[in-house]
C-alpha cells in the first residue's frame, strides 16, 4: 500500500482523491509514523463486523443464572471447603 507523506498529501491532494476514488487506498504518516488510511468509501470493510444479539434463540440462561453456585462461593469466603 502506498504510504505518503503529510507534506506530500497536501500538494497533490486532488491526484491522491482521483486515485482513492478508483480503487488505491494509500496512507498518510507524519514524520514517518502512519497517520490515517485514504480510501474509497463504498469499500467493503475488511473485517468481520461484531453484531449483539447473534446468539439470540440459540442458548438458554436459567432462570436462577445470578444465584447458581451461591452456598459453594459463600464456603470458599467462610475459608470452608
Amino acid at each position: 500500500m502506498l504510504k505518503i507523506n503529510m507534506h506530500e498529501a497536501k500538494t497533490q491532494l486532488s491526484r491522491l482523491v482521483e486515485k482513492a476514488y478508483e480503487g488505491e487506498s494509500f496512507i498518510i504518516a507524519k514524520a514517518g509514523r502512519p497517520l490515517v488510511k485514504v480510501m474509497r468509501i463504498d469499500t467493503p470493510a475488511s473485517h468481520k463486523v461484531r453484531r449483539l444479539g447473534f446468539l439470540e434463540n440459540r442458548l438458554t440462561i436459567p432462570d436462577d443464572f445470578d444465584s447458581m453456585g451461591n452456598e459453594a462461593v459463600i464456603k470458599l469466603f467462610e475459608g470452608q471447603s
